[in-house]
């Protein structure tokens, strides 16, 4: 009876007791090699990896998922990483969008009241309040899905046609010039000047122009692209200043100083001493999209803020400002 009894004790305890878990294989960190930078692909998978560690879980994929296979092609092709990622979220666009998509992006803290989403040439970055908890600023992103998601799109067809656009320095390129098309020509005849030759129009109400530069054809691409852009940044210190005379009196606004900025992803700003400053990239752009940047600078001077009194001093100039800020958000200007 001691025997039976001891033999139902033990069947329990096999019963009750689970088996032993399985070690989980630790996932495989990126190596890189002594001496030799990683690809930029792996700075990515790194970032990625990296934030994967964060308490808050990763949202699950939607729909049948087989774990043998790896994860990483499945998301591949709608990856959005940030250069200087520490968080990341799985935002599921629905098929409108593509589907669910990996944004890895920088969460920066500091002393505001809301949570805010900017989604720049690195990609996305959002601000939050010191206070607020990680819950919360996930809750905020995935009420955004959409609007990040269609915004990191948009960021990154720019980019590829900036890379389509990019000029290659050499007789014959071919850069826009006040929203026409800009050939370059070297001639050594001209004596390192650059002339500027007006061309037959082209129907379209402008014309195709040469830009003669008084360089030989051997020249360097680093001389071409100098001589090119002082003469760029010549013409838009005068065209900048006619327009800036042209707005101000219509606006009641003194401004006092120009300087042309070779910012990355701001066209201008207004100080209230009346300094102003625009990015000589401009140029690039049709002069009614220069107009809207200047009365944009010089409405500042009046209203230094974007409330919709600001907006509407600036309509008081330039009516469609709408449709040019447009413009110079989709248009794309080559790089250098």
């Amino acid at each position: 009876m001691r025997q039976l009894l001891q033999f139902t004790l033990d069947l329990f305890d096999s019963l009750a007791a689970p088996s032993p878990p399985k070690a989980r294989r630790a996932p495989k960190r990126p190596v890189f090699k002594p001496n030799q930078p990683p690809a930029h692909v792996d700075i990515a998978q790194a970032a990625i990896a990296s934030v994967a560690d964060q308490s808050t879980p990763t949202p699950k994929l939607h729909g049948p998922y087989q774990p043998a296979e790896p994860l990483a092609p499945l998301l591949a092709p709608a990856n959005f990483v940030h250069p200087r990622a520490n968080r990341q979220a799985l935002l599921d666009g629905g098929a409108s969008l593509g589907g669910s998509c990996l944004v890895a992006y920088e969460l920066r803290r500091g002393k505001r009241r809301t949570i805010g989403f900017t989604v720049g040439p690195d990609g996305l970055t959002v601000s939050a309040p010191k206070w607020v908890p990680l819950h919360e600023v996930d809750a905020a992103l995935r009420d955004k899905t959409r609007w990040v998601i269609e915004k990191l799109g948009d960021a990154r067809e720019r980019q590829q046609r900036q890379a389509e656009a990019r000029i290659v320095w050499q007789d014959g390129a071919q850069l826009p010039f006040l929203g026409q098309p800009l050939v370059l020509r070297l001639d050594a005849r001209h004596s390192g000047a650059a002339v500027l030759v007006p061309g037959p129009d082209t129907g379209l109400g402008g014309a195709s122009n040469t830009l003669q530069i008084g360089l030989p054809l051997n020249a360097t691409e680093a001389q071409i692209r100098d001589t090119v852009q002082a003469w760029l940044m010549r013409q838009a210190r005068r065209i900048f200043t006619e327009r800036l005379q042209h707005f101000a009196p219509q606006l009641q606004v003194t401004w006092r100083k120009l300087s042309l900025s070779n910012a990355g992803t701001r066209w201008g700003s207004a100080s209230a001493d009346g300094s102003i400053r625009l990015n000589w990239r401009l140029i690039h752009y049709r002069l009614p999209v220069i107009d809207y940047v200047v009365a944009h600078e010089l409405a500042h001077l009046r209203v230094m803020d974007h409330s919709p009194r600001f907006w509407d001093t600036v309509a008081t100039v330039v009516p469609d400002y709408a449709q040019l800020r447009g413009q110079l958000k989709d248009d794309s200007v080559p790089r250098w």
